[in-house]
């Protein structure tokens, strides 16, 4: 992430519940408004390219429920990352490995709606993953509250990497 607070460069608190569409919205208008193309001067333009960089990185980082917890927990003064984060206990890590095999088994006999279940339960416990830490990452919240919920950002990793094979998996079965 970069050293800058994605959430001032948007004018938001620094909360990990972001409302999209309007995270959207202001993207577009703050690209409007910093576009290189606006400014006359060569001077004025290398700003205007800076500021414009900038306010891509944060769009990047808000969209993205990993990156945006990541700089919320960095914001608390809390490492991330998965060498820093505590190891997952081993009943999650013994559900991901019976997930990631049911998985391959519905991959490799072509079951669409063994894939979509699977599907439907991961984005289950994305939602409850995002809601723990939307409620541990709350503005004023303590960095014990938040450190308390770190796990929850390495789920989110998990979640994403298996909803990213299943979209493939989705892909191959349509083409």
């Amino acid at each position: 992430m970069s050293l800058r607070d994605p959430f001032a460069t948007f004018g938001l608190p620094p909360r990990f519940d972001v409302n999209l569409p309007e995270l959207e919205r202001v993207h577009r208008e703050l690209s409007r408004a910093v576009h290189p193309d606006r400014v006359a001067s060569s001077a004025g333009r290398k700003d205007a390219v800076e500021r414009a960089m900038e306010v891509n990185e944060a769009f990047r980082v808000l969209r993205d429920p990993v990156k945006r917890a990541e700089a919320l927990f960095q914001l608390r003064g809390i490492e991330v990352g998965e060498t820093n984060e505590p190891k997952p206990p081993p009943d999650f890590l013994m559900e991901v490995l019976e997930q990631r095999e049911s998985l391959a088994e519905a991959r490799a006999t072509k079951d669409e709606a063994r894939v979509s279940a699977l599907e439907s339960a991961m984005r289950d416990a994305q939602k409850n993953a995002e809601a723990r830490l939307t409620a541990a990452l709350l503005p004023g919240a303590s960095a014990d509250t938040a450190k308390a919920e770190i796990g929850a950002l390495g789920e989110l990793r998990f979640y994403r990497r298996f909803l990213e094979e299943v979209s493939a998996i989705h892909d191959e079965l349509l083409g």
